[in-house]
C-alpha cells in the first residue's frame, strides 16, 4: 500500500470514528480522544505491516553470497579448456 492511499484511508477512518462519536452524543474531549487513539492504532498497524513486508523481502539463502558448488547445479569449466570462444576482433 502506498503512503497516499494509507493517509487517505486513515483520514476516512478517523472521520468515521469522529462522526460516530458525535452521533453517540459524546463530548468534544471524548471525540478528540477517540480520534487520537484511532490514529495511533492505525499508525502502529501500518508500521508493523511495513516491518513484516521488509523482513519477508529480505535476502534469500542463495543471495547471501554463498557460491554454488557443482553438486548444487553451478556450471563448471574443465581446467584444461583454455581455448577462447567467440570471434577474435
Amino acid at each position: 500500500m502506498t503512503l497516499p492511499k494509507f493517509v487517505f484511508g486513515m483520514a476516512m477512518v478517523i472521520a468515521v470514528v469522529a462522526l460516530w462519536s458525535y452521533m453517540d452524543a459524546a463530548g468534544w474531549g471524548t471525540i478528540l480522544l477517540r480520534a487520537v487513539i484511532c490514529a495511533v492504532v492505525l499508525q502502529v498497524g501500518y508500521f508493523l505491516v511495513v516491518v513484516a513486508m521488509v523482513l519477508r523481502a529480505g535476502p534469500k539463502r542463495a543471495e547471501t553470497g554463498k557460491a554454488k558448488t557443482a553438486a548444487e547445479g553451478a556450471a563448471t569449466v574443465p581446467a584444461d579448456d583454455l581455448t577462447p570462444k567467440g570471434s577474435a576482433h
